[in-house]
């Protein structure tokens, strides 16, 4: 007597052949526009703080007035070039701009390449370097020119700002455009470590 067995073939899914789990990835295509929107934002930044910067070393560096009246051994006159803080302003905001404009093609590589890790590791490294004249240049100014209009009393030192406002209207103008610059550069360096967490 002869038995007979019937076999029912059940096709095996592609996710078991394979031996894996299908898994819901986000494209290379996907995150190459995401990073290259980061990258465009980092361009257009850079270009807002290097109008800033160098307004404010402009500004700093044409910064002088004469007044109308004076003697015979004197002529009342107030530059920025009289006092050395303002003189390293100068020097510091015309290096961060200078840097900035330099950091530009980096920024570029990294529109037209945006999965690139070594462009956008090294402008965070060169920004964060870059970051701390800013503010110490803004601050020791700001000291300066908080004097200019307030004087201090105590050291009997007298507030000239009534005496020559155009020259502290455009020296107040550069640190503030100075500390829009910082701000912008901590902006970018936030935005350099997102991008590189995102790859």
């Amino acid at each position: 007597m002869k038995s007979e067995s019937a076999a029912i073939d059940i096709p095996e899914s592609s996710s078991v052949a394979k031996g894996k789990a299908p898994l819901i990835a986000v494209s290379r295509d996907e995150k190459g526009g995401y990073g290259k929107g980061i990258a465009i934002f980092d361009f257009i930044l850079r270009l807002a703080a290097i109008a800033t910067a160098l307004a404010a070393a402009a500004a700093m560096g044409t910064s002088e007035e004469t007044l109308p009246f004076f003697t015979q051994f004197f002529q009342f006159q107030a530059s920025y070039d009289d006092l050395p803080t303002f003189q390293f302003f100068v020097i510091a905001t015309a290096f961060v701009g200078g840097y900035l404009v330099l950091s530009l093609p980096l920024s570029i590589v990294g529109i037209v390449r945006p999965h690139a890790v070594g462009p956008r590791l090294l402008l965070i490294i060169l920004d964060t370097v870059a970051l701390p004249q800013n503010p110490a240049a803004g601050a020791a100014a700001a000291a300066i020119v908080y004097l200019a209009h307030n004087g201090n009393p105590n050291t009997n030192w007298l507030a000239i700002c009534q005496q020559y406002g155009d020259f502290c209207q455009k020296v107040s103008g550069a640190v503030v455009a100075s500390l829009i610059t910082a701000v912008i550069f901590v902006f970018l360096i936030v935005l350099s470590a997102f991008a590189l967490r995102r790859h």
